[in-house]
């Protein structure tokens, strides 16, 4: 019954953030869906020693109890919170918080954005992990410069292995401006991606906004560097393409990549 459940709520859910410029707005890039922590696998957010008798296939990998921190390429930080407050047998429900972009005063001057500390997006909201790969999450944020975000997301788990995972995405983004005559407006979008033993992994994903008549394409892989109980190095590369009838929007395959630094607390 639950996983048809889920399955329902595919159409609520992601895997991937998305990056929408409205020059023609005068405003700054912002992220969409950046607060992806709920992408977690089921046992990081799993603290009872009980649970390595009963599922020890799915405690095999870094446990992430409280959070994570990582790094962008431009210098900036992503910190994600996860804190488990209900659990079952099968099922953790938890509060989840987020806060992206986290730049430095001279960080921001080198950017050429603004003088002084500042974030790109920060939020929180509720998830929903079970133990065969499927989630759910309800998270809402804050991205200066433009308003608050709502995001309903979700995840289908079609094969959660201890050598493979793959699963189907989906999310809708409700965004609401603070700039004057701008109205809310939505996102929505999906993703269908892949790991073999947490190592090697790709993902192609897509995200339409109506009021923009944009739609985003993704194309990505993942290769995992090194990997301690406690950090991990990450190399992601791949293509991502725009298309819209406003020039300022619209761009071919474009590479798009980097390398990460996670730190698990």
């Amino acid at each position: 019954m639950l996983t048809i459940q889920f399955f329902a709520l595919a159409l609520l859910a992601t895997a991937h953030a998305r990056s929408v410029y409205l020059e023609d707005l005068k405003l700054q890039p912002y992220l969409i869906d950046v607060t992806n922590i709920d992408q977690d696998d089921f046992e990081d957010a799993l603290t009872d020693h009980r649970y390595e008798s009963v599922h020890p296939a799915y405690l095999n990998r870094v446990r992430r109890q409280l959070g994570s921190m990582s790094t962008n390429p431009d210098g900036s930080t992503n910190l994600n919170l996860k804190v488990p407050l209900v659990r079952g047998e099968s099922n953790v429900l938890s509060a989840v918080g987020s806060a992206s972009g986290i730049q430095s005063a001279a960080g921001y001057r080198d950017a050429g954005i603004k003088a002084g500390p500042g974030y790109g997006a920060a939020g929180g909201g509720l998830a929903l992990d079970n133990i065969h790969g499927h989630q759910m999450s309800l998270t809402g944020q804050h991205v200066p410069g433009l308003g608050n975000q709502l995001t309903a997301a979700g995840r289908l788990g079609l094969v959660n292995t201890e050598n493979h995972k793959l699963g189907a995405n989906a999310f809708v983004t409700r965004t609401m401006p603070n700039i004057p005559n701008l109205p809310n407006f939505n996102t929505r979008g999906g993703s269908l991606d892949y790991s073999f033993r947490d190592k090697v992994g790709a993902s192609l994903g897509m995200a339409h906004t109506d009021l923009l008549r944009k739609t985003d394409y993704s194309a990505m892989g993942n290769l995992n560097v090194f990997r301690s109980p406690t950090s991990s190095v990450d190399l992601n590369a791949g293509f991502t393409k725009s298309q819209s009838p406003f020039p300022a929007f619209n761009h071919n395959w474009r590479p798009q990549g980097g390398l990460s630094f996670t730190r698990y607390f």
